[in-house]
């Protein structure tokens, strides 16, 4: 990563500095691109808003909030963004959010996820888990009465169970809960839980019985103080560690998922949104790599570029999330409104 650049720095410091940039130096001249919800997506997409900005010499502003995928789509539904950072696809109620308010838009994979399950690098314990072990802590069920690792695994300590997550708005929360226990948002409510991943960083960096989930380059920013669980899927096969490599080759799953950027199809008639879409193409791969993501194949970003150049407007999704979908068989799909 680049010494300047920091997309894990506090984003409200971020977004009260990019506030008052526009709002007083820069108002009379600068152009501004609005992005707003997911933290996953956020380090991505502020990378490439650091770098555009400075090719623009402060011709263009870009400001990148952070309010989760939910709390993002909820802002570009009404208008109120030219971009909404996605790390789920778009969801039913959201589409008819956005057609109700004339809000149309383009859906573009930008990169490669491995949500990564975390513990305190003093957990001496917990070697691997399951993804029927994580189920066991996270389902509704377990609410006030799965409280120890103990429950979770035999061989565990009766240590207190110690949870922290993405909050509801948050697609990571959406992804990891239909991953784990089959159900989109079906989950337990007694846990810490926050849209800001340095926040769940932080409580786990300070319990020795702590676990959270979230996006992999939160984990990679921060390996001295999480340790990665290898992770277990269905069926027996061998527990494997997040990586580029175990992403790539479809072996880390399912907690794999591709990440997006909705643009506004209107805003993509403004040069300044058109400039800064057209950079990310062109740049988010380097830039995804830079924060420890997986870059898409070269052919994905050049298809995303088509598909706005065509107007292929909508989502290849239906309105549901996917578990263990691969880009090639996005690329193929049509978008539908």
């Amino acid at each position: 990563m680049h010494a300047s650049r920091s997309p894990f720095r506090n984003p409200t410091v971020a977004a009260a500095v990019a506030i008052c940039l526009t709002g007083a130096t820069l108002a009379a001249q600068a152009q501004v691109v609005k992005i707003d919800g997911s933290s996953t997506v956020y380090p991505v997409t502020e990378g490439v808003a650091e770098d555009f900005q400075k090719s623009k010499k402060g011709a263009i502003k870009v400001t990148v909030g952070i309010s989760g995928t939910g709390g993002g789509f909820k802002k570009f539904c009404r208008a109120e963004t030219d971009i909404s950072n996605a790390s789920r696809p778009i969801q039913k109620k959201e589409m008819e959010d956005c057609k109700a308010a004339g809000v149309e838009y383009y859906e573009l994979p930008v990169a490669f996820d491995a949500l990564t399950v975390v513990i305190n690098p003093k957990n001496s314990f917990v070697k691997q888990l399951s993804i029927e072990e994580l189920k066991t802590m996270w389902e509704p069920a377990a609410q006030a009465k799965v409280t120890s690792w103990k429950q979770v695994n035999p061989a565990f300590p009766d240590a207190p169970l110690k949870l922290f997550g993405a909050g509801a708005d948050s697609g990571t929360f959406d992804y990891f809960t239909e991953a784990v226990t089959g159900k989109s948002k079906s989950s337990r409510g007694d846990f810490t839980a926050s849209e800001d991943d340095n926040v769940l960083v932080q409580g786990v960096s300070q319990d020795v019985n702590a676990i959270a989930f979230f996006g992999y380059a939160y984990y990679a920013e921060n390996t001295s103080r999480l340790k990665a669980v290898p992770i277990a899927d269905k069926g027996g096969k061998p527990a494997v560690l997040p990586s580029e490599k175990t992403v790539l080759d479809g072996t880390y799953q399912p907690l794999s998922r591709p990440i997006f950027i909705y643009v506004n199809a209107k805003s993509m008639t403004k040069p300044e949104v058109r400039e800064f879409v057209e950079y990310y193409m062109k740049e988010g791969a380097k830039l995804a790599k830079e924060v420890k993501y997986v870059p898409l194949p070269a052919k994905a970003y050049t298809t995303n570029l088509e598909h706005l150049a065509k107007g292929k407007k909508g989502t290849v999704f239906g309105g549901s999330s996917e578990v263990g979908v691969t880009i090639e068989s996005l690329m193929a799909r049509e978008a539908k409104l």
